[in-house]
């Protein structure tokens, strides 16, 4: 499959039109949904937009990022009849890239459980330096 990956802003509803085509949008809580989604979208560090050759988005990763030293991968998804064709290791790849590079950048995610054997597959393991503090009240639900 031919694809092409770029540095690109989607607007907050062509973010959740490619959401409601993959299974990222479940990692979303319900509370200000619409709200969080623009602001994500605008301010993200880094923007990575996947697009087949007729220019529809097959594949998002968003990174956060201080191009020093880490780098946050927030967003990672491919359209569900894209999967397993190599466009999300591609973008986590960019996304590595654009930040600095696998010599100078720790690159840390959280991964829902299904998309842990992905992250393994592409050499990322189980940290135990990491810390949460999470007070947020989030209640689950599908982006459809």
């Amino acid at each position: 499959m031919n694809f092409s990956i770029n540095e690109e802003r989607l607007t907050a509803a062509e973010y959740i039109d490619f959401l409601k085509k993959t299974d990222l949008g479940s990692q979303y809580p319900k509370e200000r949904f619409a709200e969080r989604i623009d602001t994500l979208v605008r301010r993200t560090s880094i923007s990575l937009v996947a697009r087949n050759d007729s220019g529809e988005i097959i594949g998002v990763c968003f990174g956060i990022t201080d191009f020093a030293y880490w780098l946050f991968i927030t967003d990672l998804g491919v359209v569900r009849e894209c999967t397993g064709k190599g466009i999300g290791k591609a973008l986590v790849k960019r996304l590595h890239e654009l930040a600095g590079g696998e010599k100078n950048i720790i690159m840390y995610t959280c991964a829902n459980e299904n998309a842990i054997p992905f992250y393994k597959k592409i050499g990322m393991h189980t940290p135990d330096d990491v810390m949460v503090l999470n007070h947020a009240d989030w209640t689950n639900f599908t982006v459809e």
